[in-house]
């Protein structure tokens, strides 16, 4: 089900210069994630019965006692039977200009065996060809299930409430303002808000938490969430399209397209690497003969054949992007969106972190740090304080109503009046409260004295004598010190932080979480020049923000990470990477799932060059056969498609 069509460019290399089967299947597996009933091969199929009747026909020519012509059809039969297709595709794809594919090489080789009388071995290369093909394909499409299985996150239906009841719908149908009711384990079909009911949800597909979070009415719910418990009545706030697991499907998908470096560097390798080779299996075939006399024209020709069933570069075309895309996958099952595979593999080079502070490395809330009374209790000067700040809607007069933990009866306040920049006066209770920053106090002669505690300093005044201060600060997120610490243990020693705050502040925040480098009282403008400092620098930089206000810093740094992008589009639209919870520590996870990854491309690329390097060699020299030229194209790749889904399955 779903509208969204996937992106596949990520694995589309140039076909005017190489081309295989399994580069076919491998380009269908974007388009596979995220959608509920795409069709598998399953193990026995009918490529697996034309393998089985040319296995029967080839033994019965080996061992059967016929005459040469009965034993040469049998052979023929056999051929035709498992490589059909192959000389078909062969065909069409040079009728389409795309000469140097692998089912061109495998066509030339094994037609060229049989012209040179090795009927065994021309019909045994194509067999194998097509073993390995078939276990080939297994391996991809296992890789494909357990993508799609992961981002499998959006509902079929939609249970919508009607005037005459329930009807079951598609997703797709339900509007804006509608009201849903999701049943205990069906998955939440659309973003809303619970009108009725109580539950615990399991957001684990999109934020990576095991721990389900609980729902009351008021609060907001995201599709792909699943319901645990209780019955649900959902208003629906967001459409099918642009609904949480949507557009996290949708990413996943379109990350696809942007590839990383080493990427490109396998397709612009592959673009010249066929052609040479096919050029220097012929020199191979016919120089020496030419040269010598005592060179056969049979035996060269045979070597040239084993020559160009190594040379496709099946296992990197198809392996490499299978890696990033599993690693981008294995990022989301973490409650990590990565946008581009480019992206990912710049976590491997990164040599500097900037972060926001509030909302980032503090949780962007304040709370009552510190009381001081004086002629009064603490708990007196509380409630003067949050009387008086009972109208505001400042951050700080919610901090301190929230410490206070009392209802207000609004009918004791009267003469409220609120100062912007400086505080508020009120009558509570008969007595005159002035409360506020220094400013305010100066204004009405109250004396008050220097306090250099860090946060915002409120200070309070009933009928003219100064009462005592209370102290309003940001809280530093519990997982911040840690996160520092670890980006520290993974070799990044240039961690910087730009706040917008008073520069005491910020420097008291960065000092507890062991961050050297302090900007303090930035605008936006200002960020975005420091950033732009550090890349003249020519460092890899990635800059962590909430994705709204730092829009402009996510998009100039090399890897722009958006905080919290669960419910915000903004988020989800500015960054490079989001995280969809508010842990500042996923960054540390996403550098290891990145080197992770490259480690598995790497493996590929040497194994894979390793092997095919070794068996050129041997063919060229006459050490090889058309047997172990069909290991190192097919079996090689098997094990690098193989080893490239255990991205996957990479842990945190």
């Amino acid at each position: 089900m779903g509208n969204t069509q996937a992106t596949v460019k990520h694995i589309h290399h140039d076909h005017a210069s190489t081309e295989c089967s399994a580069c076919a299947s491998v380009t269908n597996l974007a388009s596979a994630v995220g959608h509920r009933h795409h069709e598998t091969s399953g193990w026995f199929n009918t490529q697996l019965m034309l393998i089985i009747g040319s296995t029967a026909l080839l033994a019965a020519a080996f061992f059967a006692d016929f005459s040469l012509q009965v034993t040469f059809g049998i052979y023929l039969a056999s051929y035709l039977l498992v490589g059909g297709e192959i000389l078909y595709k062969a065909v069409r794809n040079i009728f389409r200009g795309n000469i140097f594919d692998e089912h061109f090489l495998m066509s030339i080789a094994t037609i060229g065996a049989f012209v040179i009388g090795e009927y065994l071995e021309g019909v045994a290369v194509m067999l194998f060809f097509q073993i390995g093909e078939y276990f080939q394909d297994l391996a991809v499409d296992r890789s494909k299930r357990s993508i799609s299985a992961l981002l499998n996150i959006r509902p079929d239906s939609a249970h919508l409430q009607t005037e005459s009841g329930l009807v079951t719908v598609s997703p797709e149908r339900v509007r804006v303002g509608d009201l849903v009711v999701v049943k205990p384990g069906e998955r939440v079909p659309l973003d809303g808000v619970v009108m009725e009911g109580t539950s615990a949800l399991d957001t684990s597909a999109l934020t990576g938490e095991s721990v389900p979070r609980s729902v009351k009415a008021g609060d907001q719910v995201f599709s792909g969430s699943i319901n645990t418990s209780g019955l649900l009545t959902i208003k629906v706030t967001k459409d099918y399209q642009h609904s949480t697991a949507t557009r996290i499907i949708e990413l996943v998908q379109g990350a696809a397209s942007r590839k990383a470096p080493t990427e490109n560097f396998i397709t612009k390798f592959s673009r010249y690497y066929t052609p040479a080779v096919v050029l220097l299996a012929l020199a191979l075939a016919f120089l020496p003969p030419l040269l010598s006399a005592d060179a056969s024209l049979s035996e060269w020709s045979y070597r040239a054949l084993v020559f160009l069933i190594i040379s496709c570069p099946c296992a990197l075309v198809v392996s490499i992007p299978l890696s990033f895309f599993g690693g981008i996958g294995a990022a989301s099952r973490h409650g990590i969106l990565v946008k581009g595979s480019n992206y990912l593999e710049a976590f491997n080079d990164l040599e500097t972190v900037a972060f926001d502070k509030t909302g980032t490395l503090t949780m962007g809330q304040f709370k009552v740090n510190e009381i001081a009374a004086e002629g009064l209790s603490e708990a007196e000067l509380l409630e003067y304080a949050a009387y008086a700040e009972s109208y505001s809607n400042h951050p700080i007069a919610k901090a301190i109503r929230d410490a206070y933990q009392k209802p207000i009866d609004q009918n004791l306040i009267r003469d409220y009046q609120e100062i912007a920049g400086h505080g508020i006066t009120a009558v509570v209770k008969d007595q005159q409260v002035i409360i506020g920053n220094r400013m305010i106090m100066d204004k009405y002669n109250i004396i008050v004295p220097d306090v250099t505690t860090i946060g915002s300093i409120v200070y309070t005044a009933v009928n003219g004598q100064y009462k005592g201060y209370i102290i309003v600060a940001d809280q530093i997120k519990p997982d911040s010190a840690a996160a520092v610490a670890e980006l520290k243990k993974l070799g990044i020693k240039n961690l910087v932080m730009l706040s917008g705050d008073r520069k005491e502040h910020a420097e008291a925040v960065a000092n507890e979480l062991g961050i050297e480098q302090v900007h303090a009282e930035l605008l936006p403008q200002d960020k975005v020049e420091l950033i732009e400092g550090f890349l003249a620098e020519d460092k890899k930089l990635a800059f962590i923000g909430d994705g709204i206000n730092d829009a402009p810093v996510l998009a100039r740094s090399d890897i722009g990470i958006a905080m919290g992008g669960l419910g915000s589009d903004a988020a989800i639209e500015a960054a490079d990477v989001v995280f969809m919870t508010d842990e500042v520590g996923r960054i540390g996870t996403s550098i290891r799932l990145a080197k992770y990854t490259r480690r598995i491309v790497w493996q590929n690329i040497g194994l894979a060059l390793g092997i095919k390097g070794l068996f050129l060699l041997l063919g060229a020299l006459g050490m090889a056969s058309l047997w172990e030229a069909v290991f190192a194209d097919v079996g090689v790749t098997i094990i690098a498609v193989i080893n490239a889904s255990r991205a996957l399955r990479a842990k945190a």
